[in-house]
C-alpha cells in the first residue's frame, strides 16, 4: 500500500500542478519544497514528517477568540499547514535541529495573520523543547505589541490544555516548569541588552521605520540551538525599509538567484500581469479567500479604489499584497534566463572583444565584463564577466549576502583580494592577461571614478581607455540596445549566477524624454556587472557597421 503523502507535500503538489490557484511566488515556494525533498539530503537536511505533524496538531488545542469563529478550534487551512509544517518539519541531519532560522510570511490583510502568528508563538513557548525559552511579540511600539500579544493570552485562557501549563500575569505568559516566558516587546523599549531570543514574532514588519529592533532581535538569537525569527506582514510602501529588504531577499531565494537554506518564505500576492479588478486575482492573492476573506467585501473596496485614485494603492497594498511606489525593476528574469547559453572562454581566444570596467568603491564588488561580437552575427555577443571584492566582505555579518559571496568565491566566480579594501593591482593584472588572451579593442571606464590613476596605468600598457559619462545621455542608447538584444535572444551571458543576481537587482531611472540609465541607489542589491556589461556593449556598438544608431537617436556621450 502506497504511503500517504504528508499534508505539506500534498499542498505543494496541488499548487505546482495548478489544482490550487496561487501566485508565482507561492508556486516557487512549493516547488522549492518538492525539489528539496529530492536534493536537500546532499546539503545536510531532511524533512521530519512527525515534527511537522507535531506543530500542525498543536493548533488543535487553540481556539479563536474573535468574530464568527470565536470559541471554535483553530483548524489550519492547507496553506497554513504548509507554512507551519515547513518551518518545523525541515531539520538538519547533523544534530536534528531546525533548518529554518528565519521565516518571512507576507500575505494580505484579513487572512488571519495575528491568530496564526500567535499560535506559532505559543508553540515555541510550550512545545518546542527549549529550556528557558524567551519568546517575544515585537512591534513598532510596545502598546501595539501588547494588542497582538493579547491574542495569545486569549488563546491560553480559552484552552483547558494550555491553561494547565501556561501561567498568565498581565502581559506575561510563562511556563514555570521550563523557566520560559512569552512577552510583548516594542521598538520604543530599551532592547539593547539582556535578550536571549528563542523566538521573535515580528508583527507588520512593513510598519517598522528603522531596522533597529529587527537587528537587535536577530543578534540576540546567537546563544540558542534553533532560534526562529518570524516576520508576518502585509506589503508596504517604503522600498528602503527593513521589510522591503526582507521581501527582496525572499524573492531572490524563490527565483534561485540566492541560496539560503535557513530562510523560509511564503509571499501571496497577484502576479505582474493580473487585472487587479478581477475576482480571480483577489482569490490568487488571498489564501483564505472564501473563509476569512469575503468576496463582497473585496468587491466593495475594489469599486472604491477604481473610483478614487487615492484609494487604489491602499487596496493594492493591503488587500492584494502589492508593494507600491517601488523602483522599476527593469529586467525580466525569465527573459534573462532565455539568453543563457554556454560560453567557452578557450574558444574565444584571439576573438575581438570590448570591455566595460565598473570599479565601484574600495569596499564593494568590482566588475570587469568583456563583450565578444559573433563573427557571423554582429548583433549577437558572448559575455565573459569577472568579479572582485575585498576578502573581509566574505565574512562581514553586515553584508547579508556574505554566505552567498563565500559560495561564489569557492566556485571561482568571485575573486577575493586580501584585506578590507579592493586591491586594484589584481584587477589590473587580470585585464592585462585578458588583453593578451583575447583581442581587446578598447574599454569603457567611468570617467568620474576615483580610480582614474588605474585607468592611466592600464592605458600605458597599450590598451585603449574610453572615459564614459554616467548620465542619461551616455546610457540611453546602449540601454535600449541591451533591451532590444535581450528580446531577440542575442545576449549570451553563459548563465553566470552573479550576473543573474545583478540582473534581478537592476532598477532604472527615466528622464522626461524617456531615456533610462541604471540606478544603483534604487536597485535592491549590487548591479555592477550589468553596468559593466552595458559599458562593454556601448563600445561594441560603436565599432559595428550600425554606428548610425547613435546619430539617428541624436545622443552624444557626456
Amino acid at each position: 500500500m502506497a504511503r500517504k503523502k504528508h499534508d505539506v507535500t500534498k499542498y505543494a503538489e496541488s499548487v505546482v500542478k495548478g489544482k490550487v490557484l496561487a501566485c508565482q511566488f507561492v508556486i516557487q515556494a512549493c516547488q522549492r519544497h518538492l525539489d528539496d525533498l529530492k536534493t536537500a539530503k546532499k546539503r545536510g537536511y531532511y524533512f521530519d514528517e512527525e515534527a511537522a505533524d507535531h506543530a500542525i496538531e498543536f493548533f488543535d488545542y487553540l481556539k479563536h477568540s474573535k468574530g464568527e469563529w470565536a470559541g471554535r478550534s483553530f483548524w489550519l487551512e492547507p496553506w497554513q499547514k504548509f507554512i507551519v509544517g515547513s518551518i518545523f518539519g525541515w531539520k538538519q541531519k547533523k544534530d536534528g535541529m531546525r533548518r529554518f532560522r528565519t521565516a518571512y510570511i507576507e500575505i494580505p490583510r484579513k487572512n488571519g495573520k495575528s491568530t496564526f502568528s500567535s499560535g506559532i508563538g505559543l508553540y515555541l513557548l510550550v512545545a518546542d523543547d527549549e529550556p528557558g525559552a524567551e519568546i517575544y511579540t515585537a512591534a513598532t511600539k510596545r502598546d501595539q505589541a501588547k494588542i497582538t500579544h493579547g491574542e495569545s493570552t486569549r488563546m491560553v485562557r480559552s484552552s483547558p490544555a494550555l491553561r494547565k501549563r501556561v501561567g498568565i500575569f498581565k502581559d506575561n505568559l510563562h511556563v514555570l516548569k521550563t523557566n520560559s516566558f512569552y512577552v510583548p516587546l516594542g521598538a520604543d523599549a530599551d532592547t539593547s541588552d539582556g535578550l536571549n531570543v528563542h523566538g521573535a514574532i515580528v508583527d507588520e514588519l512593513h510598519a517598522h521605520k528603522t531596522r533597529d529592533l529587527w537587528d537587535v532581535l536577530e543578534t540576540a538569537t546567537g546563544a540558542r540551538r534553533q532560534p526562529l525569527m518570524l516576520a508576518i506582514t502585509t506589503a508596504g510602501f517604503n522600498q528602503t525599509s527593513i521589510c522591503y529588504e526582507q521581501h527582496e531577499y525572499a524573492e531572490k531565494i524563490l527565483n534561485g538567484t540566492i541560496e539560503d537554506d535557513t530562510y523560509f518564505t511564503f509571499i501571496s500576492t497577484i502576479d505582474k500581469d493580473d487585472d487587479w479588478t478581477d475576482p480571480i486575482a483577489w482569490k490568487k492573492a488571498n489564501p483564505n479567500f472564501g473563509i476569512s476573506i469575503k468576496e463582497d467585501d473585496l468587491a466593495r473596496l475594489c469599486k472604491k479604489a477604481q473610483e478614487l485614485p487615492t484609494a487604489q494603492n491602499n487596496f493594492l497594498t493591503k488587500r492584494l499584497n502589492v508593494w507600491t511606489q517601488q523602483a522599476n525593476r527593469w529586467i525580466n528574469l525569465k527573459l534573462w534566463d532565455e539568453n543563457g547559453g554556454v560560453v567557452d572562454e578557450s574558444a574565444l581566444a584571439g576573438r575581438k572583444c570590448y570591455g566595460g570596467l565598473d570599479l565601484s568603491s574600495v569596499s564593494d564588488i568590482t566588475a570587469w565584463v568583456m563583450a565578444f561580437p559573433d563573427e557571423k552575427d554582429q548583433e549577437k555577443i558572448d559575455i565573459v564577466a569577472r568579479f572582485w571584492c575585498p576578502e573581509s566582505r566574505l565574512y562581514d555579518r553586515e553584508n547579508r549576502y556574505h554566505a552567498q559571496y563565500q559560495a561564489w568565491e569557492k566556485q571561482g566566480l568571485l575573486y577575493a583580494t586580501p584585506g578590507d579594501a579592493i586591491d586594484y593591482e589584481f584587477i589590473k593584472e587580470q585585464i592585462f592577461k585578458d588583453a593578451r588572451t583575447f583581442k581587446l579593442i578598447d574599454m569603457n571606464v567611468d570617467r568620474l571614478f576615483q580610480g582614474y590613476q588605474i585607468a592611466m596605468e592600464i592605458e600605458e600598457e597599450g590598451i585603449t581607455i574610453v572615459p564614459m559619462g554616467q548620465g542619461f545621455m551616455s546610457y540611453a542608447v546602449p540601454m535600449k540596445e541591451f533591451e532590444r538584444r535581450l528580446l531577440k535572444k542575442k545576449i549570451n551571458h553563459g548563465g553566470n549566477p552573479i550576473l543573474r543576481w545583478m540582473a534581478d537587482n537592476l532598477a532604472v531611472k527615466m528622464d522626461p524624454a524617456g531615456n533610462i540609465k541604471p540606478s544603483k541607489a534604487d536597485s535592491q542589491g549590487k548591479i555592477d556587472g550589468i553596468v559593466a556589461l552595458v559599458m562593454a556593449l556601448d563600445r561594441a556598438m560603436r565599432h559595428e557597421d550600425r554606428t548610425s544608431i547613435y546619430e539617428h537617436q541624436d545622443i552624444r556621450t557626456i
